[in-house]
């Protein structure tokens, strides 16, 4: 039954102050019992989509692994602590939102890189990141089997059905999500609902604090795999959100016992087949 940490704080544009803040958060997690922990969206640093692109916007991309990654593999070696990040990431002349996935030894598994990339007012992303080439890996981790759906990607169900395919207990989803973005209540419905039809935890952790057009909500949560909402954390301040899963709800579920296995996949084609 691994308990994980979502890890909501505030950026400034002091990039080694927010990461530093962000290994903190990863020291009061440990201490907290976590083995997991879960960063939001681009969590050491300014959320750079607010404004259109200007420039070679790759500039102030960075690669993976590089030196965010170097500094949360040693934490999480001498923690013995999963960590879910979010970063810049930059890879010769493409540029991408991406989630590096360490494990409690330190070693960096992999990279989830978001697909779908948008573009409307104060989410000027399509100007910032290269749409993700690396599909949807499931990480075996210290603290079980862990997807990655970034912040837009998990409006897809494509993606969240692909992640339960591949054997997910526990979806993380980075995000960014702003005050008054959505109905109240309509990102939990979405999310608890993905948990129900596909069998695993889903745990959302989001950006907070007010910065250059848009004011982070925060309101970090947890669902269950029979759609429950299982812990929140309060909006518009710093905070780390504890919650314990249990794995067996995954194999339990009726996503597992009857909605995957009763499938017709030569009937629906492409990437759901």
């Amino acid at each position: 039954m691994p308990r994980v940490a979502l890890i909501q704080q505030a950026a400034t544009a002091d990039r080694a102050a927010n990461l530093a803040r962000g290994l903190a958060a990863l020291d009061e997690a440990a201490r907290g019992g976590a083995e997991l922990a879960c960063f939001a969206e681009l969590a050491f640093e300014p959320f750079y989509p607010q404004r259109p692109a200007e420039g070679d916007v790759r500039a102030l991309a960075e690669e993976v692994p590089g030196p965010t990654t170097d500094a949360l593999s040693l934490k999480a070696k001498k923690l013995g602590l999963v960590v879910v990040a979010n970063l810049y990431e930059r890879d010769g002349d493409e540029a991408y939102d991406t989630s590096p996935v360490i494990d409690a030894d330190g070693s960096l598994l992999g990279k989830t890189r978001m697909i779908h990339i948008t573009e409307y007012a104060c989410f000027h992303e399509q100007g910032y990141y290269t749409p993700g080439d690396l599909g949807l890996p499931v990480y075996e981790t210290a603290a079980g089997r862990v997807g990655v759906a970034i912040c837009y990607d998990r409006h897809y169900p494509e993606v969240m059905r692909a992640l339960a395919l591949a054997g997910a207990q526990l979806v993380c989803v980075p995000q960014a999500g702003a005050v008054g973005e959505w109905p109240e209540g309509l990102y939990e419905a979405e999310l608890s609902v993905a948990s129900f039809q596909n069998g695993y935890f889903t745990a959302l952790a989001n950006r907070v604090g007010a910065e250059d057009c848009l004011t982070f909500a925060g309101e970090s949560f947890v669902c269950a795999p029979d759609g429950r909402v299982l812990a929140r954390s309060p909006s518009g301040e710093d905070h780390i959100l504890f919650c314990d899963l249990d794995y067996e709800e995954v194999e339990r579920s009726h996503a597992q016992t009857l909605f995957l296995r009763d499938r017709r996949p030569e009937l629906y084609g492409g990437w759901l087949a």
